[in-house]
């Protein structure tokens, strides 16, 4: 027995044109309060009513990161308000040192003359050539 998959879930339903409901509401209780404050405030409304419209139109269609404003904010007051830990331990200083400094690596320690050294270089060298030749 075959069943159909549903598809495409995290897309909202179009409900409102091009707008679904969350959008419509955010933007039609952006745009009452706006006329609500051009009506009675007239001028201070108007100044009051242009950060209104940008707060519902942000609500309604500005995305971060693929998550909602709405998301953003509810993360951001949720850090703001939740508790924290801050934990300090004491080290003792005195018995905290830096590390020593590698020996530089020599010819001695490497067991190389100045021949070997010599006829090392100029085989290395040799296989460079050919290797460019090629």
């Amino acid at each position: 027995m075959e069943y159909q998959v549903p598809q495409f879930i995290e897309i909202e339903d179009k409900i409102f044109g091009p707008l679904s409901l969350k959008q419509f509401i955010y933007l039609a209780g952006g745009t009452g309060l706006c006329v609500v404050l051009v009506l009675y405030l007239h001028v201070i409304g108007v100044i009051l009513a242009i950060p209104v419209a940008a707060f519902s139109g942000a609500l309604a269609f500005y995305k971060i990161n693929n998550k909602t404003f709405v998301e953003i904010l509810e993360a951001g007051f949720n850090y703001y308000i939740a508790g924290r830990l801050y934990l300090w331990k004491k080290d003792d200083m005195t018995k905290v040192q830096a590390p020593a400094a590698p020996a530089p690596i020599t010819r001695e320690k490497l067991g190389l003359s100045q021949g070997k050294l010599h006829e090392l270089a100029w085989s290395l060298d040799i296989k460079d050539q050919n290797q460019s030749d090629s």
